[in-house]
């Protein structure tokens, strides 16, 4: 029997090369305990040795594991429960002989290893939705902080949101596990508040400033951990973030629904967005046009807004450019039925012509005011896919402009673990004046739909 003892609950690395110098030397799953450093007390349970000790590898020296496989593990390791490190083990040890274990979703270590991942996304997803920073002094000195209970090891998993979205301002967020620290420009770490000490309703400052506040001038190195020190954020970011929604399936013995409530969640978005007040849009619009398609939806279509008939119908794309891209999914082999159609700006945006209204392109700060509801729109759909069409939609889906032109027609990676996919708006093709670029222009677009459709047909299969 071997002992193996990782540094923390999330050490990874620690795991990797553990795992490997186990598999190298053929040592059964059944003959391993994993542990975590500090849970033993400094003591070695009879029986067992450290995987130092094992003697020389004699004839195999390496092997290769699907990449998927690498980018499950580092996120099903931040989930809580203690048997993960043996069950990864397992999956390890089984990989090296049947390459294609993966890809059998009905193996119950597959499920099992899914499920958990699974669990710790939306455990991520739960900590963006629900974390709301209170202010702590005023003005220059103005500190904001949240208090979080996460379920899973997630905090640094999920930090990289908070840091986009709330880049210009300091924050600290409160957990048992760990705290994090944003800076305005890097993101340190220090220990959790336990639960006994948990600031109840109106005492998040008291206990802020109790075990945080003396130490922001001098960000002591032994309790406050710099974000290259942590060693989780990067590897989690270009690596396990890969692992979407899609893959994942939950466990069979214990059903785990990806969308539980999507349908409550849309229709109170719906009712709220309709009141919307938050840029000045709403005045001259005839109404809210928010998105419309089945709560299952694995893909989401965002346009840039409504146009005048949308405006007058109250739907999205059901206008020329909705019917271009109804006969476009139609021959790219998207089932329009099964996918959900947003756009980035939920009111019409024009000017007067006489009686004709001329559509304007919608202005950053209208964007972003509208960003709210398509990041509630994807927390209630949790689709697999978000394709953005159009610069609009682009800047809305990444948060920042993205060119067209040098990201189109190819999947790329979000930071929640979804895939991006980005063309160009329908109503660009009913603009082109020459027939033949107009088609050529067509055809590039069906071409795009393409890859949502393949990967349509990929979570059919896998359902």
């Amino acid at each position: 029997m071997y002992l193996i003892t990782l540094d923390s609950q999330t050490d990874f690395d620690g795991w990797r090369k553990a795992a490997r110098t186990l598999a190298l030397h053929h040592v059964a799953p059944a003959d391993v305990t994993w542990g975590v450093q500090g849970q033993l007390n400094g003591e070695t349970p009879a029986g067992l040795s450290e995987a130092p000790s094992l003697p020389p590898v004699e004839i195999e020296s390496t092997f290769n594991v699907p990449a998927d496989f690498i980018a499950l593990a580092r996120v099903t390791i931040l989930h809580r429960d203690d048997d993960r490190f043996a069950l990864l083990y397992r999956l390890l040890s089984r990989l090296k002989a049947d390459h294609d274990l993966l890809e059998r979703m009905s193996d119950p270590d597959v499920a099992l290893a899914a499920a958990m991942a699974s669990s710790v996304h939306r455990d991520a997803q739960r900590m963006r939705d629900v974390v709301r920073f209170r202010e702590i002094g005023r003005e220059q000195k103005a500190h904001y902080a949240a208090w979080f209970e996460p379920e899973h090891y997630i905090v640094a998993f999920a930090a990289p949101f908070f840091i986009r979205r709330f880049a210009d301002m300091p924050w600290s967020i409160l957990t048992p596990d760990v705290c994090a620290h944003w800076d305005g420009h890097a993101i340190s770490f220090t220990p959790g508040v336990s639960r006994t000490e948990r600031p109840e309703p109106g005492r998040l400052e008291e206990t802020w400033r109790r075990h945080f506040e003396p130490e922001r001038p001098r960000a002591s190195a032994t309790r406050r951990r710099n974000l290259s020190e942590a060693s989780i954020l990067e590897p989690l970011l270009t690596d396990a973030e890969r692992w979407t929604g899609g893959r994942i399936a939950p466990r069979p013995e214990a059903p785990m629904p990806r969308k539980t409530s999507a349908a409550d969640d849309l229709e109170a978005l719906r009712e709220e967005a309709a009141h919307c007040r938050a840029c000045p849009l709403y005045k001259d619009a005839t109404q809210t046009v928010f998105g419309e398609g089945p709560k299952s939806a694995n893909i989401m279509l965002v346009g840039e807004q409504p146009g005048d008939k949308e405006d007058l119908a109250g739907h999205p794309f059901v206008g020329p450019a909705g019917q271009m891209l109804d006969r476009a999914l139609e021959e790219a082999g998207v089932d329009r039925k099964k996918v959900y159609v947003t756009n980035a700006v939920k009111h019409f945006k024009f000017v007067p012509r006489g009686k004709i209204r001329l559509h304007q392109k919608p202005a950053t700060p209208e964007i972003r005011a509208c960003r709210q509801w398509y990041e509630r729109e994807v927390s209630a759909i949790q689709p697999d896919l978000i394709v953005a069409m159009g610069a609009t939609a682009a800047q809305s889906v990444f948060g920042k402009i993205t060119p067209i032109g040098k990201t189109r027609g190819r999947l790329i990676d979000l930071p929640d673990g979804r895939k991006a996919l980005v063309t160009v708006h329908p109503s660009y093709l009913l603009r082109l004046p020459d027939p033949e670029a107009k088609a050529l222009e067509y055809q590039r677009f069906v071409e795009d739909l393409k890859i949502a459709a393949g990967l349509q047909r990929k979570a059919a299969r896998a359902a």
